[in-house]
């Protein structure tokens, strides 16, 4: 039996600061599939041999390890990738050993440049390779033949510098990194956990409607038919996410009436969120929207424009939900013998109750609600919009989102949480794919940079997917409400351009932004009525909507969101920022107006030093707005960014002109 002392003698090599590494591997981080995952680490050992260092991944259910190799680049930090191509959760670590051939060539290199004698060094050198070549269980045969011929070959002369040069050769390297035992071996354990997303994860650009309000007559309530009819404006526009509120019936107890009031019309439809009838709860749909076929045939034709439906996971009921009755042990009863209705003060919500995550009926109401989930799967629903999750136990996201992954590894969660910082980023944490975030309300430079700095640049973008998105049903921001149309077209920019995923709730192309007094909510809002928009209203957006979404899948640059620079502007109304591939054969650039009442102008930097270039150099330029090329001569140039006309200026950098096309 090894004891303790033999196996900590073996574990020379220091292996620290691994990155991503969330809370000492509590948590997975995030990546892509197909995309390179980029793992740093501190790895040192004692004394000055050379060392070496690899990664090691596989997906869980795989039984055997991958290797890829890792490099020093910087003070004891190295730094390797990956690429796992499954959509799976995976596992990765780093192992690192004591390299004795490099120890050997560095040692005998220097002796063989100062004069030394080395008729000992060759001979230590070709029992390595021997020791390689017989018994080291590494060694294939292809690397078995190079090593065997260069023993033959330093067996067949006494000159020294023939042996040394023949055990020197790069080849000899190459194969004894792949066939010599690795001394000292050592590896981080345990593994760490991976969550592999596909693209639709990390790159999406989402449209929100009310399909209650697609019959374009505000006294028929519309269908998953009419909701077909529009598909087709909104795959123009460019979407790839269509998403809807809860579809689910909605209960008639304290029905909410227009404008949030308490005393409803007789034909005020309530608010969706609101979910649950005698007809149905969380498993039904509204019967004034269609039958579950006609769902079937909107997700297939959704699907034929390039469109995926995401719906809303709200767990929250109406007192008249089915569950009240069938399930009383789920909720929460108070001493009169009433459910509390939800509150989030100063809002009230009378007509919905929550559920008890930890009342009598546990565990049974946690599996009913993972079953919700997965019955939607069942009807090709894979991307889910969860409502207001930071009011649930962190514990059951956890357990549920990889309960629904274990069957659906496609499956997609969006945390609408608006909430502190450190209850976000656990939700992200604990499993969540993307995340709402406070970009809704950031509008000044320094906010903004600020901001985007900790998402890209701290260990947040490890874990934390935000959806930028610009406005929702329960959110019409102060900036929208007071910036008129110019607003409208900066804010877009911004989302489109620096969030890898964004969204925009309909109405927003329209600039629809019409408040209740001294809040952030709309007037007449659709959440209690049914709407009829005039989609070709004056003053819409839809051009700028279709330029940015076209932008965004043709240009490689603008599909990673931890990519943003921010460059010198000298103008505090004025952000400006570059994203680019890491070769930088796409590199785009953004200068926006965020002040959506008056022109503004500054001088900015061309960053031709991302080139190697000199400040006096030129460099070719396309206006992806406007469609012309230019040259830029020098650093420092100017722009003019008049809200009512031009808000932003969109380039294209071309350092080597059309060759690089």
């Amino acid at each position: 039996m090894v004891s303790r002392l033999e196996k900590l003698a073996v574990q020379r090599i220091a292996i620290e600061g691994i990155s991503p590494e969330i809370d000492g591997g509590r948590f997975p981080a995030k990546a892509v599939a197909g995309e390179p995952v980029e793992v740093e680490a501190d790895i040192f050992s004692d004394g000055h041999d050379k060392i070496a260092a690899a990664l090691l991944y596989r997906a869980e259910h795989e039984a055997d390890w991958r290797e890829a190799p890792m490099a020093l680049f910087d003070n004891d930090r190295w730094r390797g990738t990956f690429i796992p191509e499954l959509n799976a959760r995976y596992l990765y670590t780093i192992i690192a050993w004591r390299d004795r051939f490099e120890s050997w060539r560095d040692e005998i290199s220097k002796k063989h440049a100062a004069g030394v004698d080395i008729a000992v060094e060759l001979v230590e050198g070709r029992n390595l390779i021997e020791e390689a070549v017989s018994a080291s269980p590494r060694a294939g045969d292809e690397d078995r033949g190079v090593l065997a011929a260069v023993i033959a070959a330093v067996d067949a002369t006494e000159d020294r510098t023939t042996r040394f040069e023949a055990m020197m050769a790069a080849g000899v390297s190459v194969a004894m990194e792949r066939a010599a035992a690795r001394e000292a071996l050592t590896q981080r354990e345990p593994p760490l956990p991976l969550t592999v997303d596909r693209q639709r994860a990390a790159f999406g650009a989402w449209y929100e409607l009310m399909p209650r309000s697609m019959s374009d007559d505000p006294q028929r309530h519309g269908t998953f038919d009419d909701v077909i009819g529009k598909l087709d404006y909104v795959s123009k526009l460019g979407f790839d996410v269509l998403y809807f509120p809860p579809i689910h019936p909605i209960g008639t107890a304290f029905r909410k009436g227009k404008n949030n009031t308490l005393t409803p019309g007789p034909d005020d439809p309530g608010s969706p969120y609101a979910i649950g009838s005698p007809e149905g709860g969380h498993d039904a749909i509204h019967p004034q929207l269609g039958s579950f076929e006609d769902f079937a045939r909107l997700v297939k034709a959704a699907r034929d424009q390039g469109l995926e439906i995401a719906i809303d996971f709200a767990i929250q009921c109406s007192p008249d939900h089915p569950w009240i009755k069938d399930h009383p042990e789920w909720f929460d009863w108070r001493p009169d013998g009433t459910i509390k209705y939800a509150e989030n003060p100063p809002k009230k919500y009378q007509d919905i109750v929550n559920v008890d995550f930890y009342g009598k009926g546990f565990p049974d109401l946690w599996y009913a609600l993972r079953d919700i989930v997965l019955f939607w799967a069942r009807h090709e629903v894979r991307i889910f919009r969860v409502d207001n999750p930071h009011t649930k136990p962190f514990p059951f996201w956890e357990w549920m989102i990889a309960e629904v992954q274990t069957q659906y590894p496609d499956a997609i969660f969006l945390a609408e949480a608006f909430t502190r910082p450190k209850v976000m980023k656990r939700l992200a944490k604990v499993g969540f794919t993307q995340s709402y975030s406070y970009f809704t309300w950031r509008n000044t430079k320094w906010e903004l940079t600020t901001y985007l700095t900790e998402l890209t640049q701290t260990d947040s973008k490890f874990v934390m997917r935000p959806n930028f998105f610009v406005n929702t049903p329960d959110i019409n921001p102060v900036f929208l409400q007071t910036s008129g149309r110019p607003g409208f077209r900066t804010r877009l920019v911004l989302a489109a351009s620096l969030g890898g995923n964004y969204g925009v709730y309909s109405g927003f192309e329209l600039c629809e932004a019409t408040p209740v007094p001294g809040k952030e909510e709309y007037l007449d809002s659709e959440k209690y009525e049914i709407k009829a928009w005039d989609w070709d209203r004056p003053g819409h957006i839809r051009p700028d909507i279709a330029l940015m979404n076209r932008l965004r899948r043709a240009h490689p640059a603008l599909q990673v969101f931890a990519n943003v620079t921010f460059y010198n502007a000298w103008n505090d109304n004025i952000l400006y920022y570059g994203k680019a591939t890491p070769d930088k054969t796409d590199f785009i650039l953004f200068a926006v107006n965020l002040d959506p009442h008056n022109a503004q102008g500054c001088d900015f930097e061309v960053p031709l030093w991302e080139f190697g270039l000199p400040d006096e150099a030129s460099i070719e330029a396309e206006d992806l707005v406007n469609g012309n090329r230019f040259t830029w001569y020098g650093k420092i140039q100017h722009v003019w960014l008049d809200p009512h006309n031009n808000p932003y200026a969109i380039w294209r950098l071309n350092p080597l002109g059309d060759t690089a096309r």
